[in-house]
């Protein structure tokens, strides 16, 4: 398994387990078990994320006055 950059911050509550991702504000969830929370986290990071890099690339396309528009360049961590 690959070491993930992402950190599931969870605990269990009156019968139901809430968490949220550390490193990304607003990425949090609520379920009956935790199974069903991790995944339910994973998705929410994943849209969040796709959300975040379209407003992002939108943002660059509409501030860019010259060819190339913006570049993309991967980041490691």
């Amino acid at each position: 398994m690959t070491e993930s950059p992402w950190t599931a911050i969870v605990r269990e509550a009156d019968g139901w387990w809430i968490g949220w991702i550390a490193e990304v504000p607003g990425v949090n969830a609520q379920a009956r078990t935790r199974e069903v929370l991790l995944g339910t986290l994973a998705e929410v990071l994943r849209e969040a994320i796709e959300m975040n890099r379209q407003e992002a690339f939108a943002r660059a396309a509409a501030d860019a006055h010259a060819e190339p528009a913006y570049e993309k360049v991967a980041v490691a961590i």
